[in-house]
């Protein structure tokens, strides 16, 4: 029996790979990746989920957000969530979700002390910082002398946009990783388990998804869930085009208005209806007589 693929990027399909109990070892070889590279600090031997994916967990609502929340054996907080699609705002929405984490941590009366650093993890099909680089992460730094103020902050962004034309590499790390979720090309997969062992149970567990029955129906409801949210945000960023262009229309319009034009000019230079501008004309002149009243 032949089968298609499932997207690993897929958020319900992410969660089920990377944010199952049983799976914790894939998770712990992912961001022992992302979090090791640039940093020294130990690498993550143990880590609790807190949101572990659970039968539960509705694909078909389009506000339901599929991340990953852990915490590591220091108590500090790690919160990975993939998007698909582009929901804008993505540097307050990554700030925010910083900013709850942190802040549940602590119950009334507790002291501040008691915070742990919390880090948010964003991986992207979208690119949204404009530089080469797949793999980004910010940190809360003295502008001049690059002082660091407090190691709470992490953010990392994961850009698999800015995979495209590269190859499997020759060498373990982070890239491995990206290019199995980048792609459901199985071409690479021999060199990416070679890189990465762990991964290898990464694709096994894919496979397996890909050929179960009910969870190739939770995806696909959360697939369409998914494309019926992107549709309404380009829809909504459509509109607001379209009420900008109008608003500086009737503004062009106003002013020929005051300039005595005749209508039908106006509504040739503008593109505006002739109810529209006469509508204009009428306030124009209701706000003449309220000032001169006044």
């Amino acid at each position: 029996m032949t089968y298609d693929l499932l997207d690993p990027k897929n958020d319900f399909v992410f969660k089920r790979i990377f944010g199952s109990e049983k799976n914790t070892e894939i998770l712990l070889a992912f961001l022992n990746r992302i979090l090791h590279k640039d940093v020294e600090e130990p690498m993550l031997t143990e880590i609790v989920l807190l949101n572990p994916y659970t039968d539960k967990d509705s694909p078909s609502d389009k506000q339901s957000i599929f991340d990953i929340k852990a915490k590591r054996a220091d108590g500090s907080i790690v919160n990975v969530e993939m998007q698909l699609f582009n929901r804008y705002d993505n540097e307050k929405r990554a700030l925010y979700y910083w900013g709850k984490q942190y802040t549940e941590q602590l119950k009334e009366g507790e002291p501040y002390k008691r915070l742990k650093k919390c880090v948010v993890i964003n991986i992207l099909d979208f690119t949204i910082i404009q530089n080469e680089r797949y793999h980004n992460v910010f940190r809360l730094w003295e502008d001049s002398e690059r002082i660091l103020f407090s190691e709470d902050e992490e953010i990392h962004i994961l850009e698999l946009s800015k995979l495209i034309g590269k190859s499997a590499p020759k060498t373990s790390g982070l890239l491995n990783w990206l290019l199995f979720l980048k792609t459901k090309n199985k071409r690479y997969w021999e060199v990416l388990k070679m890189n990465e062992p762990i991964l290898g149970k990464a694709m096994k567990e894919l496979e397996y998804l890909s050929q179960d029955e009910e969870a190739r129906r939770l995806y696909e409801m959360r697939q369409k869930a998914l494309h019926d949210e992107a549709s309404s945000i380009a829809g909504a960023k459509e509109e607001g085009k379209k009420e900008g262009k109008l608003e500086e229309k009737e503004k062009v319009a106003k002013i020929l208005l005051q300039e005595n034009m005749d209508v039908p000019l106006i509504m040739k230079a503008t593109g505006l209806t002739e109810d529209v501008i006469l509508q204009l004309k009428s306030n124009i002149f209701s706000l003449k007589r309220k000032n001169e009243s006044s």
